[in-house]
């Protein structure tokens, strides 16, 4: 079967390419198949045989980084919310592998992501591979990978295809940024308790205890300029 032309004009450079999706590192674009030219079954093929994670961006995949930390602190999140979400009887959550539709030719996977039973009347897990979902609440741990760009177009696509809540969780500065919109948000430090707003009313997390085991940043000694001089 023939792949499908490419999205990108043929005087494209690979600088157009990486702009478009939000500046990251071109170590995190897939050459094949060819930038643009990518489907959804090219997603799954992947994940099959490589166990590799990649969204699918105006054709073209995009490695999804992922380090421990950033992994145990999603897993820490999908823990508390679906002891809450259970509780209530409200949805599913998904995990970092979740690929979901969030329109045709765009495929994401949010760190963890609430569907409501709204998008699913059976009360049933979806069972296709990537399902047309869209994520009432989505959580970003971010990587060091991710770029401002790239968090700011994921925000754009969440809240146009229907999402009410997002969470953006910086591990480094131990903050959450708490969007009601891709450019409304609040910032919540250690010492502040994140809620799921009217989305999840009732939920309550102490950043404290979501980063309790977070090791913080050594803080880097300045260099002394004469020997007699006492360390800061």
């Amino acid at each position: 079967m023939p792949r499908t032309r490419s999205l990108f004009p043929k005087d494209a450079t690979v600088d157009d390419l990486l702009n478009q999706l939000g500046g990251i590192s071109p170590r995190r674009v897939r050459m094949n198949p060819p930038p643009g030219t990518a489907t959804e079954r090219d997603v799954l093929n992947i994940l099959d045989h490589e166990n590799r994670l990649c969204e699918l961006v105006d054709g073209t995949l995009v490695e999804k980084p992922m380090g421990v930390l950033e992994s145990c602190l999603a897993g820490d999140i999908l823990w508390f919310l679906k002891s809450f979400v259970e509780e209530h009887d409200l949805g599913i959550l998904t995990a970092p592998d979740g690929t979901l539709r969030l329109m045709q030719g765009l495929v994401r996977m949010p760190d963890v992501a609430f569907i409501s039973w709204n998008q699913l009347p059976t009360r049933k897990y979806p069972n296709e591979p990537i399902a047309s979902l869209i994520p009432d609440l989505a959580v970003e741990v971010l990587s060091e990978s991710n770029t401002r760009g790239e968090m700011e177009r994921k925000l754009k696509e969440y809240f146009l295809t229907g999402t009410q809540l997002a969470w953006i969780v910086d591990p480094i500065q131990r903050t959450v940024d708490v969007h009601t919109a891709p450019d409304q948000f609040v910032r919540l430090k250690e010492g502040d308790v994140l809620d799921g707003g009217t989305l999840l009313p009732g939920f309550r997390l102490p950043l404290e205890r979501l980063f309790a085991r977070v090791e913080k940043p050594q803080r880097r000694r300045r260099r002394r300029s004469n020997p007699n001089e006492p360390e800061a």
